[in-house]
């Protein structure tokens, strides 16, 4: 048997430019399917390009408070929904129940907004987004 320990793997290679800008896009237009894209990307390419641990871990930001207000949003149509409905204002309760959809609506035009504006070469600053991860 042998003592010799393996040598240490390489440090992963910079992101080009292209490449970076490219990364940090899908992590904002991943958002569309939730956090899991962002955050995969946040975490795996956040050190090896600039560009994309900023925007990235905007977009996962982003998706954490959407995410959190979702389900708070959930919560209060399920609540609101029986009342209604309890109440005979069944037709008021089926508005109140597309909210949760409309919010989702709400995160992928911003998503998409967000990949196209970094793709373009810009950055994207959500306007409702607490910073969870700074």
């Amino acid at each position: 048997m042998s003592d010799q320990t393996p040598p240490p793997a390489a440090a992963a290679q910079p992101l080009s430019p292209e490449a970076d800008k490219q990364a940090a896009m899908w992590a904002n237009i991943g958002g569309i399917v939730g956090f899991l894209p962002s955050l995969l990307i946040w975490l795996i390419l956040k050190d090896r390009g600039p560009r994309t641990n900023v925007e990235a871990k905007e977009a996962l930001n982003w998706q954490i408070t959407w995410t959190i207000l979702q389900v708070g949003l959930w919560i209060v149509v399920t609540i609101l929904t029986g009342i209604l409905f309890a109440s005979g204002l069944w037709p008021l309760a089926a508005l109140i129940g597309w909210l949760p959809f409309l919010w989702w609506v709400v995160n992928v035009i911003f998503s998409i907004i967000a990949g196209v504006t970094i793709n373009n070469g810009g950055s994207y600053r959500y306007p409702l987004n607490f910073r969870f991860i700074k």
